[in-house]
């Protein structure tokens, strides 16, 4: 993985190969590369580093083309070295292609391959791929990557060209996202809607084991048995100035900044006189006879459904079960036929989630998806989806997402609350007209940015940080603490403080910052003594605070206040101060903000 480009038509390839990379590098990486057709050979340039590298190594003399495919990679098989960038090439140089994803039994291919007289001069899985097909093409390159498809095993998203057809780019899909962009006379292929959208807003959307063949004047699908596939043109809602950074240092920011908007696009007609309105989802007999709720996700998401699963319990008196998506598809389930899976991912691409959506479809469990992403897997695959409307998140930390999420478990469990009778009218309509206000309460907190930017460049040199709380304050702690952590680089640990005396105490010493969530009105009294007792061993602590509760934080060394919110919503207001302070410790730091080393914006393999 992780971003692909590929460009047919009669225009230059090299210049909206080039863009349409630069538009994923979001999705973090650490090598690049470009393959273009030109004077009956394929060119190839690539190198490991940074985008702007590559481009640099192509020089002025590039050659024109009207074909080509281009990639950023973030290694799986192979350390980031230029020989295992992508392009990768067959033998010949004649087939050259582009992939996301895993080749499981490369190895098994590769040993075959070698004794066949194939010389390989990457450590990457996907250089097999160049040399199957290579082994069997014939004269068609379409039925040349069918062949070979069939003895692979893993997940892939592939764009192919060959020297022998430079009208054609050969794309496939399991398992990994792939888009098909639509203009008159040329055609694009990506990874992701963000690389082409400055070009069109008409894609096709590759579900799993579909095929196409991409010319400048047709685009043709398939199963991959070549059995034909009708497609529906998706139009892409989003306007191409939102994925641009409107004057800010990085997305990041802007995306923090955005989060007032993106709540209120969330929650726009989703509260109607004061109840929460659902009715198009027809789960209600579903939820009337509920057993157990599974919440699934990965990362920022899975924190955003421990939330969620606290709202639910507290509102609707239903079960639930929170799970790391990548432990939860090798549990051994015991499934009960009205239970409901949520499965909660940005972009509605992510591996693991998938996995366990499969599961409990297998199982015939239902499934509910919470996404950001129109037409993405989990949107497709799900029984129901509500969408977050967050718009496009660039930066690979997530905000504006996480966010929206919050907001929306809140409505689920709001709605859930009506089905079920478990709560009052008036505490609906009370939490209900809180939750519509919190666009409001976040552009509040975000006029604390500067004494929050002062923090940061107090403590910018500290290697390692705490993160405490107590019930909805411990479920924002762990996301605090993966914000700073995925891009300052500074060690970052969150627990419940309840749990500081059974070992974590041990780690505090003279100076170590402890940032501390109080918004919990009935255990503000259990926080400030698990905080005594780190200050006793030397620790600062910066405490986020309600304003109401101020009185009873003055033993913190530093106060972040926020407005005096309901203790349920308080969540989507105290994880900004976190956001905000995490961005600038990695900005006087001097890291990538928006492209984090080592990460992926999308995590499409295991």
């Amino acid at each position: 993985m992780c971003g692909i480009m590929g460009y047919v038509g009669r225009g230059n390839a090299v210049p909206v190969i080039i863009d349409g990379l630069s538009k994923l590098e979001y999705r973090g990486y650490d090598s690049s590369g470009i393959a273009v057709y030109n004077g009956g050979e394929i060119h190839v340039n690539k190198k490991k580093g940074r985008l702007a590298d590559m481009v640099s190594a192509l020089g002025e003399k590039w050659p024109e083309s009207n074909l080509g495919i281009g990639h950023t990679r973030w290694a799986t098989h192979g350390v980031p070295e230029d020989r295992n960038a992508h392009p990768h090439s067959d033998c010949s140089g004649r087939i050259v292609l582009v992939h996301n994803g895993i080749i499981e039994n490369y190895a098994v291919l590769r040993r075959e391959l070698i004794l066949e007289g194939h010389d390989f001069v990457s450590e990457t899985d996907t250089e097999v791929l160049a040399h199957l097909i290579e082994k069997y093409y014939q004269g068609s390159l379409e039925q040349a990557v069918r062949k070979a498809l069939s003895y692979v095993q893993g997940s892939f998203a592939l764009a192919v060209i060959s020297r022998d057809e430079p009208d054609r780019i050969i794309a496939a899909r399991r398992d990994s996202p792939l888009i098909i962009g639509l203009n008159e006379g040329e055609k694009y292929v990506a990874s992701d809607i963000p690389a082409v959208l400055e070009r069109t807003a008409d894609v096709y959307i590759l579900e799993d084991n579909e095929f196409a063949v991409i010319t400048p004047d047709a685009v043709k699908i398939t199963d991959f048995s070549g059995n034909p596939v009708k497609k529906e043109i998706f139009k892409v809602p989003w306007d191409p100035v939102s994925a641009e950074k409107a004057g800010y240092d990085h997305f990041m920011l802007k995306e923090i900044h955005e989060q007032p908007e993106a709540l209120r696009k969330t929650l726009r007609g989703r509260i109607k006189d004061g109840a929460v309105d659902f009715a198009e989802l027809q789960i209600d007999d579903a939820i009337k006879n509920m057993g157990k709720i599974y919440i699934v996700a990965c990362g920022t998401a899975y924190h955003a459904g421990l939330v969620g699963r606290l709202a639910i319990e507290k509102l609707a008196r239903i079960p639930v079960e929170t799970d790391i998506a990548s432990e939860f598809r090798y549990r051994d389930v015991l499934w009960a036929p009205n239970d409901l899976m949520i499965v909660i991912s940005q972009s509605g691409e992510t591996a693991d989630t998938l996995a366990a959506l499969r599961e409990a479809r297998r199982n015939k469990v239902k499934v509910l998806a919470v996404t950001n992403v129109v037409g993405s897997s989990v949107a497709r695959e799900a029984d129901r989806v509500i969408y977050t409307h967050a718009g496009p998140e660039i930066a690979v930390a997530s905000t504006k997402a996480y966010s929206t999420q919050l907001a929306v478990m809140y409505l689920l469990a709001l709605y859930m609350a009506q089905v079920k009778g478990t709560c009052s009218n008036d505490e609906i309509l009370r939490l209900s007209s809180e939750l519509l206000y919190m666009d409001t309460i976040v552009e509040q907190v975000l006029k604390e940015q500067e004494k929050i930017k002062e923090l940061a460049w107090r403590y910018r040199e500290v290697e390692s940080t705490f993160f405490l709380g107590r019930g909805f304050d411990y479920a924002v702690a762990m996301e605090g603490a993966l914000k700073l952590k995925e891009i300052s680089y500074i060690h970052a640990e969150a627990y419940a403080a309840g749990e500081l005396k059974h070992g974590p105490l041990a780690l505090i010493e003279n100076g170590v910052p402890v940032l501390a969530l109080i918004s919990q009105d009935n255990l503000v009294e259990k926080t400030m003594s698990n905080i005594k007792e780190v200050k006793a061993r030397g620790a600062v602590v910066i405490a986020v605070c309600k304003e109401n509760l101020q009185e009873a934080c003055q033993e913190c060394d530093e106060q972040v206040l926020l407005p005096d919110v309901n203790p349920i919503l308080a969540p989507i207001a105290a994880v900004v101060p976190l956001q905000v302070f995490a961005y600038y410790m990695a900005v006087f730091r001097g890291a990538d903000v928006d492209k984090p080393r080592n990460l992926a914006k999308s995590v499409t393999v295991e």
